[in-house]
């Protein structure tokens, strides 16, 4: 309800101040302030901080430019920038677990010493609005920016409320380009807008709500305590979960920039209709894949300097993944999972081009790689949900303890229901959710009224009694 009233004022301001550009550029900014010191004022510090330090480095860059681009005076300082971009990541983030890391290390060896440690908040959102900051440091220096961003223009686009807690990594080419816009407000989408917000409450108030409670949260807990079968589909169900969780939060973040007159990047695309892992990370998380992509395996090396390089940077890239998504081992295995079957793919798929010959049917093939690829994505949850290494080591034990089904219960055909139906629905085309939107936006504004209030009462019949954070709020 909170979120509510602070974005109808959002909306009301939005479009009363958008044609005097300074003073909405003002205003947006200091709404988004609010929206983020609600959660701790004293890091307001730290994100004005950002946006000033590297506005700084920006202007210093095409001061050190010429006609042929950054030189390398340039070159060094855009590394300037990015360094301390990642180094208040890195302080912020990661000193504690490198620092314990480092200590226990030492103690093996017998030695009492190390690194202090230090309790450090993790600022909300940290690791999504310092990518943002080494995007525009970097497409300034390739010169996808024609000029450094106003201070102005570079404070909200690091700071824009709707997606500044979770994201998507929005590219600074793109925001620069929006915030420069005018658009009539007759013109923004709200068929579309409202479909993407309540499709969102729904995935993250209904669904994953239901599945955290249900199931995920209690074997999570304690999976010894739970038989095999349980502990299978707690993994089936987190899978359901934290796409529900994020997918909604990404759906009603794009909603509300649409509403605001942006268009946010599509972050998923029906990712458990993968045939492989290559593919899968084309659906997920598109705008954090993409930019590991872009700004990370391409600058190693991608896969031009020979087979063992790229399979090493394949690795490299989904490991630096797996410790953005969190400071602890249980990331880097799951990163590092990815990291070894992308590479095992692209060994097969090699292999298999060379020698061109089909051992089974086209359609019997798709769904064994769909399945393989669903199960190994699977077990990586396993590492990305469990508090550490040894509870994920407790869920894998338990499942490999499964010898038979159950007799069914009410519970667990509920839970097969809403894991199966959520799985069934990537499978739904995107020109049938066209039509609903298309038809939806054809309603008298009367009737989509009734229509969005039947479908918030039905989420808060459904949904449980308070709603915990979208689980991507900690990275």
């Amino acid at each position: 309800m909170a979120f509510a009233l602070f974005f109808v004022v959002a909306f009301v301001m939005n479009w009363l101040l958008r044609p005097r550009h300074t003073a909405w550029r003002v205003a947006m900014i200091a709404l988004s302030f609010w929206f983020y010191g609600s959660w701790d004022a004293r890091f307001l510090l730290l994100l004005g901080g950002c946006a000033v330090g590297n506005w700084l480095v920006g202007h210093a860059m095409a001061a050190a430019s010429d006609a042929d681009g950054l030189t390398a005076a340039g070159r060094r300082i855009q590394a300037l920038g990015i360094a301390l971009d990642l180094g208040v990541l890195g302080v912020f983030k990661y000193y504690g677990f490198f620092a314990a890391s480092a200590r226990d290390a030492l103690a093996d060896l017998g030695v009492d010493a190390g690194p202090p440690l230090f309790e450090i908040v993790l600022p909300v959102g940290i690791s999504f609005f310092t990518f943002q900051a080494i995007s525009y440091l970097v497409d300034l220096g390739r010169g996808r920016l024609p000029e450094p961003m106003r201070l102005l223009d570079l404070t909200l686009y690091l700071s824009f409320f709707p997606q500044l807690v979770a994201g998507p990594i929005v590219r600074a080419t793109d925001m620069a380009r929006q915030i420069d816009q005018a658009p009539d407000p007759r013109t923004v989408p709200m068929a579309e807008a409202f479909w993407l917000i309540g499709r969102g409450l729904v995935k993250k108030v209904v669904i994953s709500s239901y599945l955290a409670d249900a199931i995920v949260d209690p074997v999570f807990g304690a999976p010894q305590a739970y038989s095999g079968f349980d502990n299978l589909v707690a993994v089936y169900a987190y899978a359901i979960q934290i796409y529900a969780d994020f997918s909604g939060y990404t759906d009603i973040a794009i909603g509300c920039a649409l509403l605001l007159g942006f268009r946010f990047p599509d972050n998923f695309a029906a990712p458990y209709v993968a045939e492989s892992l290559q593919d899968f990370w084309r659906r997920w998380h598109i705008s954090l894949s993409s930019f590991l992509r872009d700004y990370l395996y391409i600058p190693l090396g991608g896969n031009r300097g020979g087979t063992l390089l790229t399979y090493r940077n394949l690795a490299l890239t989904m490991v630096l993944g797996g410790l953005w998504h969190g400071a602890a081992w249980q990331f880097v295995i799951w990163g590092a999972i990815h990291g070894g079957v992308l590479a095992a793919e692209r060994f097969v798929t090699e292999r298999s081009r060379r020698s061109q010959t089909a051992a089974l049917p086209d359609d019997v093939a798709r769904l064994l790689r769909w399945l393989l690829t669903f199960h190994i994505v699977c077990l990586a949850w396993i590492f990305f949900r469990a508090p550490d290494t040894g509870v994920a080591a407790d869920v894998i034990a338990q499942i490999a303890t499964v010898a038979q089904v159950p007799t069914p219960s009410l519970v667990t055909v509920t839970l097969a229901a809403v894991i199966g139906a959520s799985l069934a629905s990537q499978f739904v085309p995107d020109h049938a959710a066209d039509r609903v939107v298309a038809r939806f936006g054809g309603l008298p504004a009367v009737a989509q009224a009734a229509v969005a209030a039947l479908v918030l009462v039905a989420i808060d019949v459904l949904g449980p009694e308070g709603v915990a954070p979208f689980i991507y709020f900690q990275f």
